[in-house]
């Protein structure tokens, strides 16, 4: 039995080292390389389960977050950099007055350039944005305006937003919020399955 124990080990560590040498051998040739490789690299994919709803009221809600998402994303990742670009140029600004009217002019290109189709928007696609923007920049739009401009705009904006029962101080919350579970979701699927929409060039 020993034997038998000894000749099973020996046999195994032989046989390992025989495939291992074998695989070793395998090169593969990569159309378009000149080298061979022992291996292939994949681009990484991710996998997302299929969604479960315990109703249909909860299935068009998510639809409906969906396709509201998706039409203001642009605008979240335009704010993103427009306030990137912001800050990096006003440090270089030194005068104070130039910084102000610096970012009055950032301000005023935005609303030219984009007013018209914002204001298309409903007030539950506005509420959306808001969120976005507080999930692109790490701050909520109310704190953006006071540090971009001051308080008492700050205030005025918030206001006005109130008017139409949208919240400037709202923060995009995907861990206790259901809604906002529900628009992160939307946007990585969106990301995984390339059909994520980031500019608003229109064709």
């Amino acid at each position: 039995m020993k034997f038998i124990s000894v000749y099973l080990f020996l046999f195994l560590c032989f046989f390992s080292y025989s495939q291992e040498n074998k695989y070793l051998d395998v090169l593969i040739m990569i159309k378009g390389d000149s080298i061979p490789s022992e291996s292939i690299n994949l681009k990484e994919i991710t996998v997302f389960p299929s969604i479960e709803f315990k109703n249909i009221e909860d299935k068009i809600k998510y639809y409906i977050i969906k396709r509201k998402t998706l039409k203001v994303y642009p605008y979240a990742i335009l704010a993103s950099k427009r306030l990137t670009e912001l800050n990096k140029r006003l440090p270089l600004i030194k005068n104070r007055a130039r910084k102000k009217k610096y970012t009055k002019i950032v301000e005023r290109y935005i609303e030219k350039e984009f007013s018209d189709e914002l204001k298309k928007l409903t007030r539950t696609e506005g509420q959306i944005l808001i969120k976005l923007v507080h999930r692109e920049t790490g701050e909520t739009v109310y704190r953006l305006i006071k540090k971009l401009r001051n308080g008492f705009r700050a205030f005025s904006y918030s206001s006005l937003a109130k008017l139409f029962n949208i919240s400037l101080k709202e923060a995009y919350d995907p861990i206790n919020i259901v809604e906002d579970v529900m628009i992160e979701d939307v946007i990585k699927r969106a990301y995984a399955d390339k059909s994520i929409k980031l500019s608003l060039k229109k064709k």
